[in-house]
């Protein structure tokens, strides 16, 4: 009898406990933003993140009054910025804005990471989706994919591809490409899009797969060539363009996509609350057409989906990587 009084005893303080803490948590989420929120892009100034984040980060300025420091931090295939936020007090105040690399590939990449996708990281929302576009010099003399592949497969191990990042969809498209077709190419990162589309434009690279927000001033300049997109369909926005799978490649489907995150612990609360405004600024007719402008397609959505859509990309690309054998360490 005294030890089960002893245990009630203990269970009743436990409850105490909590019921001390959450009036607390609850009364800094009503708090939240208390001061200026720093908000963590995993790509180069003049990328499509890059572009993606200040139009966001407007939006949340002034739906909570308070200043919203956009910070680039690119690098080892944005799991730099993707560290910082994991690594940031978990109070609503840093943010970051990731895309499938460091959140769904990386932990396949790396042999270490200074975080669990899954574990340190609150996904808040999907921001945008949109296929990648298989792009080529201008000087390459191939206008479509079944031409580049013959040219290629004429060239083994003379032709190269850059990407905007190792570990990027950018990179691994390319790596399923090459796997699905035989290539025989070199690959060459570079740290964000436009480094990686002006070695292209150049002539220090032939090909890449990125999205068409960067490309698309190039190749208006005639710098560059777009061949095909990614998705399984014929992208609305650029409806004269084929697809991979229908130009030879059958069952061949990769999308690029961007979302918000915060560092795990973040207050329900606090990341509901970003959740609906974020949903609120993607539905805003400026932001959308800003951002189609930009050849982002707005998304949005609940959290606990852009939770599943991670969960699922790394399902679905894990098997992938290791069968490229594409790895970045």
């Amino acid at each position: 009898m005294m030890a089960f009084t002893s245990l009630v005893k203990i269970w009743l303080a436990l409850l105490a406990a909590v019921w001390a803490i959450t009036p607390l948590a609850s009364a800094a989420a009503q708090s939240w933003p208390a001061r200026p929120v720093r908000f963590v892009m995993s790509a180069p100034a003049g990328s499509s993140i890059d572009l993606l984040g200040r139009v966001l980060a407007s939006s949340l300025k002034d739906a909570f009054e308070q200043p919203v420091v956009v910070e680039n931090m690119p690098g080892a295939g944005g799991t730099l910025a993707m560290t910082a936020v994991a690594r940031a007090p978990a109070d609503g105040h840093t943010l970051g804005v990731g895309f499938n690399g460091p959140l769904a590939f990386a932990p396949f990449l790396y042999s270490r990471l200074g975080y669990d996708p899954r574990s340190d990281l609150q996904p808040v929302v999907l921001t945008t989706a949109q296929p990648n576009v298989l792009t080529v010099a201008a000087p390459l003399p191939v206008r479509s994919v079944a031409e580049l592949l013959a040219y290629a497969r004429a060239r083994p191990g003379e032709l190269n591809y850059a990407s905007v990042g190792s570990g990027s969809s950018s990179h691994l498209t390319m790596a399923l490409m090459r796997t699905m077709s035989g290539l025989d190419i070199t690959h060459v990162p570079y740290n964000g899009s436009p480094p990686a589309l002006n070695a292209l434009a150049s002539g220090d690279a032939h090909m890449i797969f990125a999205v068409p927000t960067a490309i698309a001033p190039l190749a208006q300049a005639g710098k560059l060539r777009m061949l095909a997109v990614t998705s399984a369909l014929r992208w609305s926005l650029l409806p004269d363009l084929p697809t991979l799978a229908e130009s030879g490649l059958a069952g061949f489907e990769a999308t690029a996509w961007n979302g918000v995150v915060a560092p795990a612990g973040t207050a329900a609360e606090i990341v509901q609350r970003l959740n609906r405004s974020l949903n609120a600024a993607l539905r805003d007719p400026v932001v959308k057409a800003r951002l189609k402008a930009a050849g982002l397609d707005p998304v949005g959505g609940s959290a606990e989906a852009f939770a599943a859509l991670i969960r699922a990309e790394a399902d679905k690309w894990g098997p992938i990587i290791r069968r490229t054998g594409a790895r970045v360490d």
